[in-house]
């Protein structure tokens, strides 16, 4: 069965863009190398779900090779979740406003891959209707001090997580599955 996983990269502080979600902090970041992690994620991944703050929000990237998902080595079906769909329609890319409808179809396009869900709010959408399966979460070496939080849900709740994996280095990684 087709997992729904959350992967972002995260400063220190805990945010995954800066405030107005701008994400030109990323661009800043010292090169690291290969990283085994990152490098095996776009491969398993066969569709996006992305929320629309992010399809339409700033690519640190934008211009170069790199632009687009996983640095521009990722590409397929994506699917953004929106109320204001763009009036063309983009290759490779469908406009849904159900979020239930929306992991639907990102699931069937995605076979056994997973579904790579980019976007603080569409994951905790996800998240709060438990259809999110696991947490990757890459921590930069960057503190921004305001901005998009990693996670917010208005009133707090208490989500539990299991650790699959963590792996250290320049950018560590932790892996966590969603308990139910």
């Amino acid at each position: 069965m087709t997992k729904l996983l959350y992967s972002a990269t995260m400063s220190l502080d805990g945010f995954i863009a800066g405030p107005d979600g701008d994400m030109d902090w990323m661009a800043k970041l010292p090169d690291t190398g290969p990283h085994a992690v990152a490098d095996g994620l776009w491969p398993r991944t066969g569709a996006l779900l992305t929320g629309a703050r992010t399809y339409f929000g700033n690519d640190p990237n934008a211009g170069t090779d790199h632009e687009g998902a996983f640095g521009g080595l990722w590409s397929g079906p994506e699917f953004v979740l929106t109320h204001n769909p763009p009036e063309r329609a983009v290759a490779d890319v469908t406009f849904l406003s159900d979020l239930h409808q929306a992991v639907a179809a990102a699931r069937a396009a995605a076979g056994d891959r997973y579904v790579n869900v980019l976007g603080a709010d569409v994951a905790a959408q996800c998240l709060a209707e438990g259809l999110l399966d696991e947490i990757l979460v890459f921590v930069a070496p960057v503190l921004l001090g305001d901005g998009v939080p990693l996670f917010r849900h208005p009133g707090g709740t208490h989500v539990v997580l299991e650790e699959i994996s963590s792996t250290p280095g320049p950018t560590p990684t932790i892996w966590f599955r969603v308990s139910r």
